[in-house]
């Protein structure tokens, strides 16, 4: 039957790349899926392609930019399937500009999409899903990668989104996790500076777990997945020490970090982000 028999999910931006790879794995397991993207050919095709394999799989078009079409992703999954388990937000877009050499217009396109589309997508499942699952797409990138500001600021939104829904749902039984994959696909490929990875199909295996009921103690997390490495990311902390004073002024604040406060290598130096 599958890991994620008798679930239905929704997932955005499979009409290609990571969402087709995601879509296809998770009706291999079991469950039923809504195949969205803005360009609605690809969907269909995907769709037909799930049929013609045995699968369930419905197509509900748009814009996740669009809350509407969010919402009408939603009620397509209930209506065609009485039921939505799960959600994953993949519909994303990324591009390269130095900074003061960005465009306005853009920038303005990726945060909608990036963060405004996870925003809406989870908005509306939650007013219908009773229990199950989110997966939200991030990336290293948020610990802050060149050329690519304001996707990297992007993606430090979907961290905190993950964050906040995760606490929020998780007594309704709705957990919400974000993948920070590394593979190639088209948007890979927009990047100049990519270094070679793994299809889509590697990173599969992950989503669907993380949808499924073996899963279930696993919510508020940021998991890396890239070539054949697999590991939990470390989320912001206090550092230890914290110093206490009835007064503070410059002098006091300067001989604080000279003495005491040891700040951390910036989190791009840790992780080997390329300049």
């Amino acid at each position: 039957m599958g890991i994620l028999a008798g679930k239905a999910v929704v997932i955005t931006g499979a009409g290609q790349g990571l969402g087709r790879a995601f879509a296809t794995h998770a009706v291999a397991n079991g469950a039923a899926v809504v195949i969205n993207d803005v360009d609605e050919p690809l969907a269909r095709k995907v769709a037909d392609l799930i049929s013609l394999r045995g699968g369930e799989a419905v197509v509900s078009g748009g814009c996740v930019t669009d809350p509407e079409q969010a919402q009408a992703m939603v009620d397509t999954c209930t209506a065609a399937f009485g039921r939505i388990d799960g959600l994953v937000n993949n519909a994303g877009i990324r591009y390269q500009a130095d900074i003061g050499q960005d465009d306005p217009d853009r920038m303005r396109e990726l945060v909608e999409v990036n963060v405004l589309g996870t925003l809406y997508c989870i908005n509306a499942a939650v007013r219908s899903m009773r229990r199950g699952s989110i997966v939200n797409l991030g990336s290293v990138a948020m610990v802050g990668q060149p050329t690519a500001l304001t996707y990297s600021a992007s993606k430090g939104a979907v961290a905190s989104i993950t964050a906040g829904a995760a606490n929020e749902l998780h007594e309704r039984g709705i957990r919400v996790n974000a993948v920070c994959p590394l593979a190639w696909t088209r948007m890979a490929a927009a990047d100049t500076k990519a270094t070679p990875s793994g299809p889509p199909e590697t990173i599969a295996p992950l989503v669907t777990y993380l949808l499924s009921d073996r899963a279930a103690k696993i919510t508020g997390q940021l998991i890396r997945f890239a070539n054949g490495k697999l590991h939990v990311m470390g989320q912001t902390s206090p550092k230890a020490p914290v110093i206490e004073s009835d007064e503070w002024d410059v002098d006091k604040i300067a001989e604080a970090f000279e003495e005491a406060l040891e700040p951390e290598d910036p989190a791009w130096v840790r992780w080997g982000v390329r300049t």
